[in-house]
C-alpha cells in the first residue's frame, strides 16, 4: 500500500511475512520524511486551492462573498511562504494577537471582519503546524 504523507496518520503497509496488511505508526520501519511535501510545495497546494476558492465565491456572489473574504486574506500568507519568506516567529506573534483579538471581541465583529480573522487565523494556523520541522 503507498504511504501516507502525513505524521499523525495511520500507514498501512503489507507485512513482511504472510503478506497481510499490518498498521504501523508513522516513523516506525521506515524513513518518516519519504514522501513528504516540502513547506514551500505545500503552501504552493493551499496557495492553488485558496485562489480557486476565492475566484469562484467572488463570481457566484452573495452569500458566497463571506468565502470570498475568508479566503482572500489567506493569499498574502500563502505567497509568502512560498516565496521562502514565512518568518515562523512572525508568524507566531501575529497569531496570537489575532486570537487575542478574537477572544476578546467575542462576538462583536461584523460577518466580513469575522470571516476575516478566521481565514488569517486558520492560514497562520497551518503554516506554523507545517512549519514546525523546519524550526
Amino acid at each position: 500500500m503507498k504511504r501516507l504523507k502525513r505524521f499523525n496518520e495511520i500507514v498501512e503497509q503489507p507485512h513482511q511475512s504472510s503478506g497481510d496488511t499490518a498498521i504501523q505508526t508513522p516513523g516506525v520501519g521506515f524513513d518518516s520524511s519519504e514522501n513528504v511535501i516540502k513547506f514551500e510545495e505545500f503552501a504552493e497546494h493551499r496557495l492553488d486551492g485558496a485562489t480557486t476558492i476565492t475566484h469562484n465565491a467572488e463570481e457566484k456572489g452573495g452569500d458566497a462573498l463571506l468565502t470570498y473574504h475568508h479566503f482572500k486574506v489567506k493569499l498574502p500568507f500563502y505567497e509568502e511562504a512560498t516565496d521562502g519568506k514565512f518568518n515562523p516567529k512572525k508568524a507566531q506573534s501575529h497569531y496570537e494577537d489575532l486570537v487575542d483579538e478574537l477572544y476578546n471581541r467575542g462576538t462583536n465583529f461584523e460577518q466580513v471582519e469575522f470571516q476575516e480573522i478566521m481565514g488569517k487565523i486558520e492560514v497562520l494556523g497551518e503554516l506554523l503546524i507545517k512549519s514546525k520541522g523546519l524550526i
